[in-house]
């Protein structure tokens, strides 16, 4: 499924371009910033979210660098304008994925990844997988998904099971004001003209006047599978890269410091960092100083 790119508004203007890659049977988006014969930083949005809003956290790094980079960011499949697969989404894909498309701009130097949230799990696994490809890696607020118990296991099957029997539809909103709203509800730290920003690049015009957004309303169903962090413990322990972990001081989304620690040390080379006035969406919250984290550690 192919959409239209929304127009950016106000002082949120994009400094990107638009691109599309086709790989592994679908039409990827993807947006560039910075010049093309520039190292490249790769990044990787969380579930729900797109690249576009990146946008005040990458034009802070591009000026604090001097435009040293260019920045590669994806929409994941199933999310901004990115094609929707028809079967569903298997968490595995998104490695894939990005595997494509590290090949396709870089196929033979060392990558700099960067992913927040979901993307932060989908990046780190990769450079577990692929060590001797990843030289640098960054992780926003990130490796906190919650361990689930074998014993879970038939009733998640289950649920799965029964929800492949309800239909599914988009949800849809009157206008792009109302959906801004919306996301001031969820993100009170936004003023007006940032949530609108937001809004617009979450949504597109279903043609009928009202709002649809960007995002494949199959990924409302939670899938069969258990996420069993030994599972990912392993595969980071694979890692080589150099690694920061940006943390959000005021993230909702936590998991016991043990086990938090834990996850990190199987990081071999990393730093934590904490931006304490910060919630989970650090791109939202605090672009220019999570910027300037990551500046600082590429210069490293």
């Amino acid at each position: 499924m192919s959409l239209p790119i929304p127009n950016s508004h106000s002082n949120f203007r994009s400094t990107s371009r638009s691109e599309f890659l086709h790989a592994r049977g679908l039409r990827h988006h993807l947006r560039r910033w910075g010049a093309p014969d520039r190292p490249i930083l790769f990044l990787g949005h969380g579930y729900l979210d797109v690249s576009a809003t990146f946008e005040p956290l990458v034009a802070a790094l591009m000026a604090q660098t001097d435009g040293r980079w260019q920045v590669i960011a994806q929409d994941w499949r199933g999310f901004g304008h990115t094609e929707w697969p028809q079967d569903g989404y298997w968490f595995q894909d998104y490695v894939a994925d990005l595997e494509a498309i590290v090949d396709h701009y870089s196929a033979t130097a060392p990558l700099t990844l960067i992913g927040h949230s979901m993307g932060a799990q989908i990046v780190s696994l990769y450079a577990g997988l692929r060590p001797a490809r990843v030289e640098k890696l960054l992780l926003l607020d990130a490796v906190t998904l919650p361990d689930m118990p074998s014993e879970r296991a038939p009733k998640r099957f289950r649920h799965w099971l029964d929800q492949l029997r309800e239909p599914l539809s988009e949800r849809s909103y009157p206008s792009l004001e109302f959906l801004a709203e919306r996301v001031r509800l969820q993100h009170p730290q936004l003023n007006p003209e940032h949530a609108r920003f937001v809004a617009r690049c979450w949504s597109r015009e279903d043609g009928r006047g009202r709002i649809t957004l960007c995002a494949d309303p199959k990924h409302r169903r939670h899938g069969p599978g258990l996420y069993h962090a030994a599972d990912s413990n392993a595969v980071w322990r694979e890692i080589t890269a150099d690694t920061i972990f940006i943390d959000a001081g005021r993230s909702q989304l936590t998991i016991p410091p043990e086990q938090r620690a834990a996850r990190a040390e199987c990081f071999r080379r990393h730093r934590v960092e904490v931006i304490a006035d910060a919630g989970h969406m650090l791109h939202f919250d605090a672009p220019a100083e999570t910027a300037a984290r990551i500046a600082a550690f590429l210069a490293s």
